[in-house]
């Protein structure tokens, strides 16, 4: 017979490991304090950059970059955006006033170069009142600050005094940004700690879960912050990662603290009842964040460094909320457990209400007795959630995308007006040659450029420069549309595909390394898909021994990421409400951002799943009635999964707000996907399934029945 989650050497190790943290509580509480002070201390002090500049090794767009790449070039750099009211740039009346802001420009600290607005460069637009000063610098992009790029920014002080508009541009434009944060995160605590109040009847559980949960995410923090020193940390990845840890490290500990309240109501004494709460949720939290990890380990398959990073990181939110669940909370409830014990009126009541005759066991009565009708209304409800997914286009973010409060939408809107809308992202055409070229004048060079200018959606083509070796010739682009519209993405197909006599073409630039990261996730996600439904269903099938159980339990949660794509769509593909979150109008949805949610929302929907069966299965072993088991199941674990499935929902949509596009994605997905987990699934399809599947729910291979142990 196959052994519960909270059954068996798993249970044991989990207990003996909390049994020692209730032991040595202070160490343990001391241990986790001074890590923490540690990685803050070293985040200070050594720094936590960030960089969105994206690799793809292997792709056009990255040997367009590395062939492209000059020893000589500024390890960074960006612009500062100038327009003027009236006249032009170029006017002698302004030569002064250019000359003043260009040696202010290069007295700044790391700047080691500055070029003025100018028409032979394309700097200057064709009216001649928009420009930008194209600063280099000493650091790298992962260097830069908000205070280098506030002091690029001040320099340009001439040009402001004498009336021309100055805004950040590139670099510092993102920098001037930085995450996007608003604040709003605070309110997703807040909620927290008002439902973590009510599920837990006091304070004293709120504390204790939020402290566990604080330094689990801040211990998070600092490592990812830390990291960035060793390798490319796109902003997103801390931001994901707080959303992550938050999550699920409250919910860790609720699932903790509730078994823990159960045990000390029915007369357990709190050193017996952690332990026992211990290998009961336990282990059920172990393999919960076994699972997520598993889901997040599938992006490594995409051979994407972004998605890699976006998974380790996140996996490292999990496993700190793990471990700060399994010790930290342990030791702070060895202090506080009496008091945790004997409070809760108001959740004494709750408990009353939802009891043998309360709404989870009437839910778990109407689901089971009439499991066809339950099952199929759930499954409605879910396909017409899921039904805008069939529109689903993907696509790529650019500037324009941004709200229009941010420093890189409002440089995007002055370049695009003054240049084109290409103009924010160029592309590159470079050709390179069997036989090296003298110079320019060459006529392959000449066919090159020629063939360029006759494509479709080409606004202006700059003048070929060939390399010092003469075997690469590049030729820069302005597209007619943004970086961000399809017919980018064609012209840069058809780019690549434009035959040139003598030479091979390759592409690049932002727009067209986009293309590519779109085209690597198209090839890699069946296999990505294949592999974490693969490796989740292994681990449920340690955890549970039940096959049809653990294939059950991925398709409820394929089911929830459904819906979550489909809302996804609704909103930034359709525009249902998109205004009410900040943004202007329908955003494309970039190619990896339903790839990623996958990973996490079967890991995070999982969660649930697990503790829902792990309290059943335990019942089952006890009873071998199947439809008592479901049934007290949902009504053992229906309150506080329905907390802590709100608490995350709070979490993720306190994100919304965010001004970076893809975070906003993150958290509405997110968000949708468990709200659909914790109500429609759990709550109509996981009984009703279970109702139909009957006994065969428990199937194990090789089993030999026999007689249940009465239960206690």
């Amino acid at each position: 017979m196959g052994a519960a989650v909270g059954d068996g050497r798993a249970a044991r190790v989990v207990a003996v490991v909390g049994r020692a943290c209730v032991r040595r509580r202070s160490v343990v509480i001391a241990a986790w304090v001074l890590l923490v002070l540690a990685l803050v201390t070293a985040a200070r002090v050594i720094g936590t950059p960030t960089d969105n500049d994206v690799s793809l090794p292997g792709t056009d767009a990255q040997l367009v970059r590395d062939l492209t790449a000059a020893p000589e070039a500024p390890r960074t750099s960006g612009t500062v955006i100038v327009v003027a009211p009236d006249g032009r740039l170029d006017d002698a009346t302004r030569s002064d006033v250019l000359a003043a802001t260009v040696a202010s420009l290069r007295g700044v600290e790391h700047v080691t170069t500055v070029r003025p607005p100018s028409t032979k460069d394309g700097t200057l637009s064709a009216d001649g009142r928009t420009g930008w000063f194209a600063v280099g610098l000493d650091v790298r992009r992962a260097e830069l600050t908000k205070t280098i790029a506030h002091a690029v920014t001040d320099a340009a002080r001439p040009a402001a005094d004498a009336g021309l508009r100055v805004l950040p541009g590139g670099a510092f434009a993102q920098v001037v940004d930085g995450s996007g944060t608003t604040g709003n995160e605070y309110f997703g605590l807040l909620l927290a700690a008002v439902v973590l109040f009510l599920a837990l009847g006091g304070v004293v559980g709120a504390v204790l879960t939020l402290s566990t949960s604080a330094l689990a995410v801040l211990a998070t923090l600092e490592v990812v912050g830390l990291a960035g020193n060793l390798t490319s940390m796109p902003a997103q990845a801390s931001t994901l990662a707080l959303m992550v840890g938050l999550g699920v490290g409250i919910d860790y500990s609720l699932f903790l603290l509730s078994r823990f309240r159960t045990l000390t109501r029915s007369g357990v004494e709190v050193p017996e009842a952690i332990e026992r709460a211990l290998a009961d949720s336990g282990t059920a939290v172990a393999f919960a964040g076994v699972t997520v990890a598993v889901a997040l380990a599938g992006l490594g398959l995409t051979e994407v460094p972004l998605l890699q990073t976006l998974a380790w990181t996140c996996g490292i939110a999990v496993l700190f909320a793990v471990l700060a669940a399994l010790t930290l909370l342990p030791a702070l409830t060895s202090f506080a457990g009496h008091r945790l014990a004997r409070s809760g009126a108001l959740h004494n009541r709750l408990a009353r209400r939802t009891g043998s005759g309360g709404y989870w066991a009437r839910q778990a009565d109407r689901v089971t007795r009439r499991p066809w009708l339950a099952g199929g209304l759930a499954l409605v409800l879910l396909v017409l959630l899921a039904a805008p997914a069939t529109d689903l286009r993907l696509g790529q973010l650019d500037a324009g995308s941004s709200p229009a409060s941010t420093a890189v939408r409002q440089a995007d809107d002055v370049v695009s007006a003054a240049f084109g809308p290409g103009a924010g992202t160029p592309l590159t055409v470079l050709g390179r040659l069997s036989t090296p070229v003298t110079d320019a004048r060459d006529p392959r060079v000449a066919q090159l450029v020629a063939a360029v200018r006759a494509q479709p959606g080409v606004a202006a083509v700059g003048p070929a420069t060939p390399s010092g070796d003469g075997r690469v010739v590049t030729v820069p682009v302005i597209p007619s549309t943004r970086g961000g519209d399809p017919a980018t993405a064609d012209l840069v197909h058809r780019l690549r595909d434009q035959p040139v006599p003598g030479m091979t073409v390759h592409v690049g630039g932002g727009a067209a390394a986009r293309v590519d990261l779109a085209d690597r996730v198209a090839d890699k996600l069946p296999l990505v898909i294949c592999v974490v439904l693969l490796l989740s269903v292994v681990v449920l099938l340690v955890a549970f021994r039940a096959p049809l159980l653990a294939l059950k339990a991925a398709v409820m949660d394929l089911i929830s990421i459904g819906a979550a794509y489909g809302v996804l769509t609704a909103v930034f593909t359709r525009g249902w409400g998109v205004t009410w979150i900040g943004l202007s109008g329908p955003v494309p949805i970039p190619s990896f951002v339903p790839l990623v949610l996958f990973a996490l929302l079967f890991g995070l929907s999982m969660d649930y799943e697990v503790f829902l069966l792990s309290d059943v299965q335990r019942r089952w072993h006890q009873t071998r009635d199947n439809l008592r088991s479901v049934r007290e199941g949902l009504l053992g674990t229906g309150g506080v999964i329905t907390a802590a499935a709100a608490i995350m929902v709070g979490v993720f949509l306190a994100f919304v707000p965010n001004d970076d596009p893809t975070i906003k994605m993150f958290g509405v997905g997110m968000a949708v996907a468990i709200a659909v987990d914790a109500t429609v699934v759990r709550c109509l399809l996981v009984p009703a399934t279970m109702a139909l599947l009957g006994d065969r729910t428990w199937w194990t291979p090789g089993r030999r029945e026999r007689v249940p142990t009465p239960s206690s």
